[in-house]
């Protein structure tokens, strides 16, 4: 029987560091929700079959940005859990338990932040093609390209040495991971900053799959305006993950 693949977006946090009222997730990209561009691109995707936004259980936007049509669009596969948990991996695990009842330990869970309005369906597709009859799962993530300093901790804020960058990646979204094997550990490393980091800590090698440098995660406003117009451009359907560009 083929595995069922759960989609969940955390979003119950406040983003305070774009110095808005509004929730980071809830501010304006091109005249719609960040969020919005994030679900768009999933829903695109037909082989996911559930959609959980987990929101915080003091959510009062939700249902009015993404009511009538606009939640309508994306069908029935989208739903809101109002389960959020004062970090993401209690939101995480709290999303997990949201589903536990229909989820088998082999079905996948796929997790995406809501910060990351850029991702292209058709990136989302050879993620899963990937991933499909790994044993654990993976995420996607890029090669370092820049060189990375280490500060010597003092106020004037000095470089303590150089960082090798050879075998560094960053981490994106989405991750995805068997879902008895995440719910496990998660529930051992909660505190985790990403679900690599918990499944790593349970034991495991997540494999590493090719991201995208559009695939950015906002931050500050200016991570705004650039996925502004990111989202603007044309970008062609069948546009490969990021290569590195040889010279």
């Amino acid at each position: 029987m083929k595995p069922t693949i759960f989609a969940i977006i955390p979003a119950a946090g406040i983003g305070t560091r774009l110095g808005d009222v509004l929730p980071k997730q809830y501010l304006a990209i091109n005249g719609m929700p960040m969020i919005f561009h994030a679900l768009q691109a999933l829903v695109s995707v037909k082989r996911i079959d559930k959609i959980i936004v987990v929101l915080s259980p003091d959510d009062n936007h939700w249902r009015r940005f993404f009511s009538g049509d606009i939640l309508g669009s994306m069908g029935e596969r989208v739903a809101a859990a109002y389960v959020g948990g004062k970090s993401r991996g209690q939101s995480v695990a709290n999303g997990l338990k949201y589903i536990e009842s229909t989820a088998q330990k082999n079905d996948w869970v796929m997790v995406h932040d809501a910060a990351r309005p850029c991702i292209r369906s058709e990136l989302v597709e050879q993620f899963i093609d990937e991933l499909e009859v790994d044993s654990i799962g993976g995420l996607l993530a890029l090669p370092l390209a820049d060189t990375i300093k280490l500060d010597d901790g003092a106020e004037n804020c000095r470089v303590a040495k150089t960082i090798p960058r050879e075998h560094i990646w960053r981490a994106q979204t989405p991750q995805m991971f068997r879902f008895g094997l995440l719910q496990t550990a998660l529930y051992d490393f909660v505190e985790a900053t990403d679900e690599s980091q918990a499944i790593e800590a349970a034991g495991h090698q997540p494999k590493l799959v090719m991201g995208d440098s559009a695939n950015l995660k906002v931050t500050y406003a200016t991570d705004m305006k650039l996925a502004a117009m990111l989202l603007a451009a044309e970008i062609p359907s069948n546009a490969p993950p990021d290569k590195e560009f040889q010279v």
